[in-house]
């Protein structure tokens, strides 16, 4: 579905064919078939500068299991097939491009190795690295390929934009010793914060629903998992996490690398919560970190993370018009292909600008006109001169979920109405929607009449709740599959299109039993005490420790403070200062690797203990281990 309005909508609906693997509901809008670049023809500015790719794209670690094969996404040199969105297919052949490019003297790119790009900017001594990817592996062969063409250089530099691990968990492949290597590592304030507790609090859930956001499981076919909009997929090869070694604080600081002179422009809660662009004065090249691409971004991703600010990212962009116009000839950004000119990127920058700030305000006047965030998706849609051009496509972020997520940080969840204050959770208000249908055999027929008559939408609801009050219902399974089927394939946004195939998939053959994590060693390092405790808190099983009343300290002398534990009322707290709790009923000194190898069921190896040392496993004991495997679309 191409996510502008529900006109459009319809006319895609309407327009699928009856077979499940073979619909391609396209939209009638001309605007889903053609669309206006920046001042420029998009596969030339792809292809320019192009030096060599990897043969084959193909990256395996150190047992020989493939993290990366961009090989598998040959298939889209062909034109469109009926089983996906035109314009979809037409981003999907630009971001499959692989290999190594010059975008100007001194700066080089690595596309099409990972979801992201690699910049490497040579020094006057060596590289400085930009956003090194997010396996090792892939950044060690994004490395290996640049000097197979532009000699051993040394790593002599290292840039993170921000703290999203498609632009850090690749350090090990260019920096394996770590800080160690006494190379400078620049990232924004705030950058270790961001990155790690991304990863602890929600993180199970997260890294589910993330299966599903960028199509994780599916096969790469024309049929099913074609990209995700941002670049094809992810890697899954090993993540690291080398922390920062100097802090960029505020716009208009200046540090220079390796005689690289480098002016950053701070842009805190747009993509991320902390992040920067830079400009490159002697190179006339701007870096736009991933706040100016060539695609709608993620105002809310659908795989859950905290609200992003789209007018402070509107407001952004047009300091970095004020910022770099007239100083750089190239824009490059940390995923997709550079922008050549210096008109061109004063209008890519105004035109993204523009979206953020109309999705933002737009939304904001239908707040206040009563409207609710589902009643202002629907009718929302961009001015025709913002719709048409190719960068503001909604190819990866979406019209409608983003209009949602500005609803939901001005508003929250509940839309006013009292029928949506106390509603049955999923499962139970299933069961009566289906009792109130004539049963299920009468709701999957409904739910048939509706989808023979283009309504797709209310026709997975009605099977959605077939499916919620029977999950062994095989009929609503299917068609419900089906239906997925269908609107997966009609669908410009290739997130929504990786979920809807997703859940198809579940839906015929279950949830599979092999989750992802990004917790790796560095990544559980980089925790703070703080983080870590906090991470014991939110799985603590309430009701289970309803009657639990203990205090214990646990020290690390080596960061000279002892953390304060109190559990009492199903809730984990702390605090923490110098000095030991005379009440405390036990204290456990320790290192911080020795606190990893505790909360990671591994004992008291090593670890002092004074007091009453089962209180620790009566703690342990109402801590939960989260299920990176639960049910999504079904109970």
């Amino acid at each position: 579905m191409t996510p502008l309005n529900r006109r459009s909508f319809v006319a895609a609906a309407a327009g699928a064919a009856a077979a499940a693997v073979a619909m391609n509901p396209q939209t009638a809008s001309a605007t889903d078939r053609e669309g206006t670049s920046q001042g420029g023809d998009d596969f030339a500015d792809a292809d320019k500068g192009f030096i060599a790719a990897l043969s084959p794209g193909v990256v395996k670690n150190a047992d020989g299991r493939v993290v990366w094969d961009s090989d598998a996404y040959g298939f889209l040199k062909k034109d469109a097939p009926k089983t996906a969105h035109k314009s979809l297919w037409r981003q999907s052949q630009l971001v499959s491009k692989q290999g190594l490019y010059k975008v100007t003297d001194r700066v080089y790119q690595v596309r099409g190795l990972d979801l992201s790009n690699m910049t490497i900017v040579e020094g006057d001594t060596g590289v400085i690295v930009i956003d090194p990817l997010i396996s090792a592996e892939t950044a060690a062969a994004a490395l290996k390929l640049y000097r197979a063409h532009r000699g051993d250089k040394k790593v002599t530099g290292l840039i993170y934009t921000h703290p999203h691990v498609d632009h850090f968990g690749g350090c090990r492949g260019v920096l394996p010793g770590g800080t160690e290597d006494g190379v400078p590592i620049l990232a924004p304030e705030g950058f270790m914060e961001h990155a790690v507790s991304e990863n602890v609090y929600a993180g199970t859930a997260m890294q589910r629903r993330s299966g599903f956001m960028y199509g994780a499981q599916l096969p790469k076919s024309p049929a099913e998992q074609i990209g995700c909009g941002l670049g094809q997929t992810v890697s899954v090869g090993s993540i690291g996490l080398i922390p920062p070694t100097k802090d960029v604080t505020e716009t208009g600081q200046v540090e220079t690398v390796d005689g690289v002179r480098f002016e950053f422009q701070m842009t805190p809660g747009t993509e991320a919560a902390a992040e920067m662009n830079f400009l490159l004065p002697g190179l006339r090249a701007v870096c736009m970190a991933e706040n100016a691409t060539h695609t709608m971004h993620n105002i809310i991703t659908l795989r859950g993370a905290q609200v992003r600010d789209a007018r402070q990212w509107a407001r952004y962009l047009g300091e970095s018009v004020v910022l770099f116009e007239g100083r750089a000839d190239v824009a490059f950004a940390s995923h997709h292909w550079p922008t050549w000119g210096g008109a061109t990127i004063v209008e890519l920058l105004e035109q993204q600008r523009d979206l953020y700030a109309y999705m933002h305000d737009q939304t904001l006047r239908m707040i206040n006109l009563g409207m609710t965030g589902r009643e202002i998706a629907e009718e929302l849609e961009l001015p025709p001169a913002l719709a048409g051009v190719w960068a503001n496509r909604g190819y990866y972020g979406s019209l409608s979920h983003n209009v949602k997520g500005i609803y939901q940080r001005y508003m929250g969840w509940f839309d006013g109405n009292p029928a949506h204050l106390w509603e049955h959770p999923p499962v139970e208000e299933a069961k009566r929607y289906v009792k109130a249908m004539g049963g299920r055999t009468a709701t999957v027929a409904k739910a048939g009449a509706f989808a023979r008559g283009g309504d797709l939408r209310f026709a997975v609801t009605l099977l959605n709740h077939v499916v919620f009050a029977d999950p062994g219902h095989e009929v609503a399974r299917s068609e419900l599959a089906a239906i997925y089927t269908r609107l997966g394939l009609g669908s410009e946004n290739a997130v929504w299109r990786n979920f809807y195939l997703t859940g198809a998939r579940e839906l015929r053959e279950g949830v599979p039993d092999s989750p992802t994590s990004v917790a790796s060693a560095d990544m559980l390092m980089a925790l703070s005490v703080d983080q870590l405790i906090d991470s014991v808190a939110v799985r603590v099983n309430g009701p289970k420790a309803w009657d639990l009343s203990l205090r214990m300290d646990w020290s690390l002398p080596a960061l000279g403070k002892v953390w304060h534990l109190v559990l009492r009322n199903g809730v984990l707290t702390y605090r923490s200062d110098t000095r030991k709790d005379p009440d405390a009923g036990v204290t456990l000194t320790m290192t911080k690797s020795q606190l990893l190898a505790m909360l990671g069921g591994k004992g008291l190896g090593g670890i002092g203990v004074e007091g009453d040392a089962s209180l620790l496993a009566k703690l342990l004991g109402v801590v939960e281990k989260p299920d990176p495997v639960f049910a999504i679309v079904t109970p």
